[in-house]
């Protein structure tokens, strides 16, 4: 009998992956599970409940912008900046900082 792995598993899986002083987009994890499904790996994020052992403030859009948060934007932004990350008006120099998986 295969053991399913949900979706919400595979993303916080990943995010554990994801090294100090770096970030990820919502785009690269969800390509990184074969989807298209952004939005989703959001939402994902949202019901985290282990928010030290499943880093998902190191999660970013795709543009650079720090994005949303569940503990909300100014903690997100202390967060990655305690973590060596260097935020200009909110946006993040994904050529710096990104990690690839």
């Amino acid at each position: 009998m295969k053991c399913r792995i949900d979706f919400e598993e595979k993303i916080y899986f990943l995010l554990k992956k994801i090294p100090l002083g770096k970030v990820v987009s919502y785009k690269n994890i969800a390509d990184k599970l074969n989807s298209k499904a952004y939005r989703a790996v959001g939402n994902a994020l949202k019901k985290n409940k282990s928010l030290i052992e499943i880093p998902c403030h190191r999660v970013v859009r795709n543009n650079g912008d720090v994005g949303g948060y569940v503990l909300g934007r100014k903690n997100k932004i202390k967060l990655l900046k305690k973590e060596g990350i260097e935020i200009v008006n909110g946006k993040i120099d994904m050529k710096k900082y990104c990690w690839k998986f």
